[in-house]
């Protein structure tokens, strides 16, 4: 490919918005063009590097016998209502009329569609297990579009589906599935990543598993025991709690706190610290019902296992709707409706002399004790992990970093078969729902994963296995006669040696040329120029450690092919 036929364009200046490193250079780097928010466009560069991930996805998903089909973007609301999504998802679902004025959908995953396809077609236990993959473009409309293909609305998914007879074969192929996904992140050139314990959200099931980019700039946050190897998302991590120290029972006392109504409020007005206050949540369930979690001040509500614990997704609570008195709400002579939901958080256990709300507006209660002033109060984890928990395995403290989710896979269960009625023989004559597992890989996040964890201050780093072009050849000079014959015999051969080359045959300066070749982050950089030339030689640099060598003209296409090799072999040998 001749750069200047290339379509897209270099940039020196940050894109106004674009935060994430990886947004940032593919926006500069001419590989991305935004449309809307969180829609974009793929330009040459990306398109190939994309190209580049689902081929190596394709190879490892039909190493493990999956079958790629493919599923439509477009669904009626029939469909969906068989699983019951089409109601429980919220505004993350694109609903629109056709001309006709029948419900549609734009498909954010294709569960229903998975199970649309092999229900009445597979009939059989002696046709399971089977697996069914596509990569295709989906449409979730993200709520906060960030970080330019990190988090987007349109995006490009490779989405799997297993379908089993028994519990313990869907746990075999989920191994199996696991074990290729660790090889298509070693394959696409990612060292960084670890899988994690997650909610399974959405999706549902009991088991899911999320693989992490470990990287500062990520929005997850990840728990992670560095002894025992425990490691889970936030969502779903536990830890334990330092136990509340033993301290002489003092005797309850309301005090007047006025308008203090926060934790750092009422410890700046009492004069004592956030992990002896007991703070309220509120919340409402679907149907109404009041949810109100009591947890010690310094700890934060992990909203996910509430609403576990509620069957229900939860929303945040109009107190006054619940006739709750807002930043006084506490333990003792709680008055709530009949159907309320109360959760008291493991924090609490054994806590002593601690200050809660007093249930009326201005006034909170002093030297509550858990064990003394608490009746028949069941204690359930529901708080976020903090710096200074332990794990929940060996004890060692926890610590805690941010991932980027790069993929995940799920054991749903027979939670769309039962509700679609897709059943299957059996050899004792009768049927059974078939066992599901899940497992998705976003290709642009993939994309952008990348360049978080490899690229530098000049631009984008890629290995050689994703790289748009194997050697971005910059001749300097081309309006020198000699150097421009000399560099296009030398792209002829490079072309037809099966090097896949990007040719800067811009008539530019040096330093134009260099700085673009650093910023779009093709493994090798060859630079031929009047000196070089004088000497018989191509200036041969690695992007990736900037290492240069001067190789003779004559040996360069056997030397390029060397290196391209070797690359390959040095991320696969891990495999």
């Amino acid at each position: 490919m001749k750069i200047s036929k290339l379509v897209g364009e270099r940039y020196k200046e940050t894109p106004n918005g674009a935060q994430l490193k990886s947004h940032i250079l593919l926006l500069r780097a001419g590989y991305i063009k935004q449309v809307s928010t969180g829609i974009f466009s793929m330009l040459p560069p990306a398109q190939r590097v994309s190209q580049k991930i689902q081929s190596i996805i394709r190879d490892e998903m039909n190493k493990i016998g999956g079958q790629e089909v493919l599923f439509p973007v477009v669904m009626p609301r029939e469909l969906w209502e068989m699983s019951g999504r089409y109601q429980s998802i919220q505004d993350e679902l694109l609903r629109f009329k056709d001309r006709n004025g029948h419900d549609m959908l734009l498909g954010m995953t294709h569960e229903e569609a998975a199970v649309h396809m092999v229900m009445n077609t597979v009939k059989s236990h002696d046709e399971l297990p089977c697996m069914i993959y596509q990569i295709q473009t989906k449409y979730r409309d993200e709520a906060r579009p960030r970080g330019g293909l990190i988090r987007v609305r349109e995006f490009l998914m490779k989405d799997a589906y297993s379908f089993h007879t028994s519990q313990e074969d869907l746990d075999a192929y989920y191994k199996k599935v696991y074990d290729a996904y660790v090889r298509i992140y070693r394959r696409i050139g990612l060292k960084n990543f670890i899988s994690v314990k997650s909610d399974s959200g959405i999706m549902g099931g009991k088991v899911a598993d999320e693989f992490m980019l470990v990287t500062d700039s990520g929005e997850d946050r990840l728990v992670l025991c560095d002894k025992c190897g425990y490691k889970a998302n936030m969502e779903v991590a536990s830890g334990r709690k330092s136990p509340n120290e033993k301290e002489e029972e003092k005797p309850l006392e309301e005090v007047f706190t006025g308008n203090a109504k926060t934790i750092d409020e009422l410890c700046h007005y009492l004069h004592i610290t956030p992990d002896k206050t007991v703070k309220a949540v509120c919340y409402e369930t679907e149907d109404a019902r009041p949810v109100i979690a009591f947890l010690r001040g310094d700890y934060e509500i992990n909203e996910k296992k509430l609403a576990k614990l509620c069957k229900s997704e939860i929303k945040v609570a109009d107190t006054d709707k619940f006739d709750l008195v807002a930043g006084n709400i506490g333990l003792l002579n709680l008055t709530v409706q009949e159907d309320a939901l109360v959760f008291y958080d493991t924090s609490i256990k054994g806590l002593e002399n601690f200050v809660t709300g007093a249930n009326k507006a201005d006034f909170h209660v002093k030297n509550v004790c858990a064990d003394r002033d608490l009746e028949e109060v069941t204690f359930d984890d529901i708080a976020l992990v903090k710096e200074g928990d332990c794990c929940p395995v060996c004890g060692e403290k926890l610590t805690l970093t941010r991932g980027i989710e790069i993929g995940n896979i799920f054991q749903l269960g027979t939670k769309y078969t039962k509700t679609m009625g897709m059943k299957v023989s059996m050899p004792d004559g009768g049927a059974m729902e078939p066992i599901m597992g899940c497992y998705g890989i976003g290709i642009g996040r993939a994309l952008a994963s990348i360049i978080e964890e490899k690229g530098d201050s000049k631009g984008i780093v890629w290995p050689m296995t994703v790289a748009p072009w194997q050697v971005h050849f910059c001749p300097l000079r081309l309006d020198d006669e000699n150097v421009s014959a000399v560099a296009d015999e030398l792209y002829r051969k490079m072309q037809e040696a099966g090097i896949e080359v990007l040719f800067d045959d811009r008539v530019v300066s040096a330093g134009v040329k260099l700085t673009d070749s650093e910023l779009m982050g093709v493994p090798i950089r060859v630079v031929i120029s009047p000196k070089t030339m004088a000497n018989g030689t191509a200036e041969v640099t690695m992007r990736e450690t900037g290492e240069t060598n001067f190789i003779p003209l004559q040996n360069l296409l056997s030397e390029l092919k060397a290196i391209i090799e070797d690359e390959i072999e040095e991320i696969n040998k891990n495999i």
